[in-house]
C-alpha cells in the first residue's frame, strides 16, 4: 500500500509516495530514479516570475504574450516531462501536482494565442467573461489542490494557498478592470515564485548530498 509520507522534511520526502519494498517487485532503474522536482520545480520559478513580471507592469502595456516563450517551451514543456518522470518512479502525488500545473501554464498559453489570434471565434463582448472563466476554474482546481495538501509540510500549503490568492486577484482585477488588483496579483506571483527558489534549494541539497531546508510542520495531522 503506497503512502505519502507527511512526516519527512526533504521535498521528495514530503510530497513522494512512498512504496513499502516487496521481495517480487525489481529495483527501481538508475535511470528511472532520482527526484522529478529536481526539473519540475525550476521551469515553475521560471514561468511564474515571467508572469509576475508582466502582471506587474514590466512590460508596457502588459501584453499576457510576452511571457509566452518561457511559458510554452519552458514551463508547459518542463512540467510535462517532470510529471512524466514522477509516474516512472511512481511519485503519484508529484505527478498529480506537476501535471495539474503543466495542464494551468499550457491552457494560459492556448488561452492567450487563441484570444489574440481569434480562434475561438469569440465576439468582443465575450473575451472578458472567457477570461474570468479560465481563472475562476483554475481558482477552484488550485484551492481544491491546496486543501488536498494539508498534511504535508506547511511551505507546500502555503505555495499553493498563495497561487489561488494570485488567481484570485487577477480574477478581480479582470472582472472589476481593476490595474491595480492585477498588479497586486503580479505580486503575489512573484512571492510565490522566491517560494519556489526556497524549496528548490532543498531539492539540490539533498541531491548533492546535504540535507533538506525547514519546511514547516503539516496543518492537518491526521
Amino acid at each position: 500500500m503506497a503512502a505519502v509520507d507527511a512526516s519527512a522534511e526533504g521535498p521528495a520526502g514530503a510530497v513522494a509516495e512512498v512504496t513499502a519494498p516487496q521481495p517480487d517487485t525489481p529495483a527501481v532503474s538508475g535511470l528511472l530514479a532520482g527526484d522529478p522536482m529536481a526539473l519540475g520545480l525550476p521551469v515553475f520559478i521560471a514561468g511564474s516570475a515571467a508572469l509576475g513580471l508582466t502582471l506587474a507592469g514590466m512590460v508596457p502595456g502588459s501584453p499576457l504574450g510576452a511571457p509566452l516563450a518561457i511559458i510554452m517551451a519552458a514551463t508547459g514543456l518542463g512540467l510535462s516531462v517532470a510529471t512524466a518522470w514522477a509516474i516512472a518512479v511512481g511519485q503519484s502525488a508529484v505527478a498529480s501536482v506537476f501535471g495539474i500545473f503543466a495542464g494551468f501554464w499550457l491552457s494560459f498559453a492556448a488561452l492567450v494565442l487563441g484570444l489574440s489570434h481569434n480562434w475561438f471565434a469569440l465576439p468582443a463582448a465575450s473575451v472578458t467573461r472567457t477570461v474570468e472563466l479560465f481563472l475562476l476554474v483554475w481558482f477552484i482546481v488550485v484551492a481544491m489542490l491546496t486543501l488536498s495538501t494539508l498534511r504535508l509540510p506547511a511551505a507546500y500549503t502555503a505555495l499553493f494557498a498563495l497561487v489561488a490568492l494570485a488567481l484570485l486577484l487577477v480574477l478581480l482585477g479582470t472582472s472589476q478592470a481593476s490595474t491595480g488588483l492585477t498588479k497586486t496579483g503580479g505580486v503575489v506571483v512573484l512571492i510565490f515564485a522566491a517560494l519556489g527558489v526556497y524549496l528548490y534549494f532543498g531539492t539540490a541539497s539533498l541531491a548533492t548530498g546535504g540535507a533538506s531546508v525547514p519546511l514547516g510542520k503539516p496543518l492537518l495531522r491526521r
